[in-house]
């Protein structure tokens, strides 16, 4: 009962046919439970379930799509896994690519650039 599956597949937004307007740069967000899934992206890939306990949702596909709305891409891997009833069953992985890590560092960056200057330089 073995099938040849490939283990991992691949889909992003662009894929899953959610429009995505073109934007080179994230546009940042002060949003918390944006800024709870982008620092949890960060440290580490994680499913659905996890990225709403640490983002403190109970949508994390409609959290995700509103970072991809924002500028970053935040693809979701398909993995083969079994489930509790013994089925084999594809669970989703989000993570963020090395360019979505670009633009949120370059983002964060600005942001704390612009918190230094209060004006009180002379």
């Amino acid at each position: 009962m073995t099938n040849a599956r490939p283990h991992k597949v691949e889909t992003s937004a662009r894929e899953q046919g959610d429009s995505i307007p073109a934007q080179a740069r994230f546009a940042g967000t002060d949003n918390p439970r944006h800024l709870r899934a982008i620092h949890a992206l960060l440290r580490r890939p994680m499913p659905r379930e996890q990225l709403d306990r640490e983002a403190g949702c109970s949508n994390g596909p409609e959290l995700v799509a509103e970072l991809r709305r924002r500028g970053l891409d935040v693809p979701c891997t398909k993995t083969p896994v079994i489930d509790r009833d013994g089925q084999e069953v594809r669970r989703g992985i989000y993570h963020l690519t090395e360019q979505d890590r670009r633009k949120v560092y370059r983002w964060q960056g600005s942001r704390h650039r612009g918190a230094g200057q209060s004006g009180n330089e002379a």
